[in-house]
């Protein structure tokens, strides 16, 4: 059996602006630790997954970009994808581009570049148990993370009731829910959705012939090591979890407990970087007096902030963001309205 990994890596990070831009996104900047988002994800897969079967997919404006954060990944080994056309396609090609070099029986990890893992050590255990249970069963395989909140950002899913620990067949899949239904499928056993998938190319490959519906006419692409043709012939871009995992049967969720988080606003850095005694986190040189939970990411100049609570303030080259904490989720709707200069600062 050969292990494979692929790291999706394109997003733009948009709810990281002014620090995230289309050349430099979120997963190139050091947000939780000193070193970028994807840096982190992939040394914490390189225990387990030799660096030569690792694959980053990404879009062609940040291929030199990740080139040199990561400089012994092959150059090969960076997927761009001509257009956006959703992770399903994303992933199909990368499971094309192994079922080429390696065969059907590959084993293929999925994971996303821009999260935060408390316990290494337990999720590489994890992805391997995953790993386990795909080839034994034949399914899909997803790691869904045991919650510790009601969250409204997460999407659910629903296990088919058994042991709380041990892996079991999806029942469904929930989209982000409002605050009430969070705190009823906590209540009920439901698990965050993780974004990590772990299957055989085979199966994986068999399950999106059959139900992505969207990627008929580019899996029937010929020759098939034309990413060109494959991505701009994807009808809809869909996400794999709706046009794959939602209508597929044979799906299986194992629970996770690593510290997971997903890094998808400046308010998630609270939960994952350290804290003063007044909650505040702060990066650069910053300076926070009678003030309690702000958020504080400053890569020129110094801020001081004297007396006010629940702000997020980010400076870069001259440009200021001042925000609310709960505002700072919604950064996409402020960037629509601000002149394109401001929008992508170089």
């Amino acid at each position: 059996m050969s292990r494979w990994a692929v790291v999706l890596a394109g997003g733009v990070g948009s709810r990281f602006w002014p620090l995230s831009t289309p050349v430099r996104p979120k997963q190139l900047l050091p947000l939780v630790t000193d070193r970028p988002l994807l840096r982190d994800a992939f040394e914490r897969l390189t225990p387990i997954v030799d660096p030569a079967q690792i694959l980053v997919l990404t879009h062609a404006a940040l291929e030199r970009a990740l080139a040199e954060v990561l400089p012994e990944l092959p150059r090969e080994n960076i997927v761009v994808e001509p257009r956006p056309a959703g992770t399903a396609a994303a992933l199909v090609w990368a499971a094309l581009d192994i079922e080429r070099r390696e065969g059907k029986e590959a084993t293929m990890i999925c994971i996303h570049a821009d999260w935060s893992i408390g316990d290494e050590k337990k999720f590489r255990s994890t992805l391997v148990r995953a790993e386990e249970i795909a080839v034994e069963t034949r399914t899909l395989v997803t790691v869904g993370i045991i919650p510790t909140r009601p969250d409204t950002g997460f999407g659910y899913i629903q296990p088919v009731p058994g042991s709380a620990a041990a892996p079991a067949r999806v029942k469904r899949f929930v989209e982000k829910p409002d605050r009430a239904g969070a705190v009823a499928m906590v209540k009920d056993g439901y698990l965050w959705n993780s974004g990590i998938f772990v299957w055989r190319v085979g199966d994986f490959l068999a399950e999106a012939r059959t139900h992505a519906k969207e990627l008929s006419a580019a899996l029937g692409v010929e020759p098939r090591d034309s990413a060109e043709a494959f991505f701009h012939s994807v009808r809809t871009p869909v996400s794999v979890d709706v046009g794959v995992l939602e209508r597929s049967t044979r799906v299986t969720v194992l629970p996770g407990e690593f510290g997971w988080d997903d890094i998808g606003t400046w308010s998630a850095l609270q939960r994952v970087r350290a804290q003063d005694g007044a909650g505040n986190v702060t990066k650069g040189d910053v300076y926070v007096r009678e003030g309690a939970d702000n958020i504080v990411h400053s890569e020129a100049g110094t801020v001081v902030m004297y007396g006010v609570n629940n702000l997020v303030v980010v400076t870069r080259d001259g440009l200021t963001l001042v925000t609310t904490s709960e505002r700072a989720a919604d950064l996409k709707t402020l960037l629509e309205s601000l002149p394109q200069s401001l929008r992508s600062p170089t």
